[in-house]
């Protein structure tokens, strides 16, 4: 699959079209010189992308969970929205913060295919329970809580629920990936 199937409601807002506010919330956060389509959309609204892109760069680049633990539960969340643009997006990011790719493979059939750790199955649960039930059950609760101290914890939620918000837009904008970044196996 090269491209989402969704159309490209809001595209990318050009270079020649950006004033200089615009200009200075995109130069920052390029990616090898290059804007990705994302951030190239999303900056359409400058204020309210200048608040998102603050909360979302702190659960990405400074949060206290372990970017892996991070990465599994993106994945996991993208994966359930099918999101196919965070999902190429983040499988490079995973890579690059300790999860292989047999791993990332296995997201897919969830927390109960073999070969997780029982933290590991309680993250993929929990981005699970919170995107069916819109809680995280006693019992998942109770195996993060062992393993996560409280700012952790409230990370955990706060990352699922950061991401659906992501998916959930760029779903329905139809963002299309960056060339060579692959979607769904």
């Amino acid at each position: 699959m090269d491209q989402p199937s969704r159309p490209n409601r809001i595209p990318p807002i050009p270079s020649d079209e950006r004033d200089a506010s615009v200009a200075d919330l995109l130069d920052p956060i390029q990616v090898d010189g290059h804007d990705l389509n994302i951030f190239a959309t999303l900056v359409r609204h400058p204020r309210l992308f200048k608040r998102w892109s603050e909360f979302g760069g702190y659960l990405l680049y400074r949060g206290k969970l372990p970017a892996r633990d991070r990465e599994l539960l993106i994945l996991r969340t993208g994966w359930n929205c099918q999101a196919d643009y965070e999902w190429g997006q983040h499988t490079r990011i995973a890579l690059n913060s300790g999860v292989s790719e047999a791993e990332i493979t296995r997201v897919i059939d969830g927390p109960d295919e073999p070969g997780w750790s029982p933290t590991e199955a309680a993250l993929l649960r929990a981005a699970d329970e919170l995107h069916r039930d819109s809680a995280i059950s006693d019992t998942t609760w109770a195996l993060l809580a062992d393993a996560y101290d409280e700012h952790q914890l409230i990370e955990i939620c706060m990352v699922v629920g950061q991401y659906h918000l992501v998916s959930f837009t760029l779903n329905s904008l139809g963002v299309q990936r960056e060339p060579g970044v692959t979607g769904f196996p």
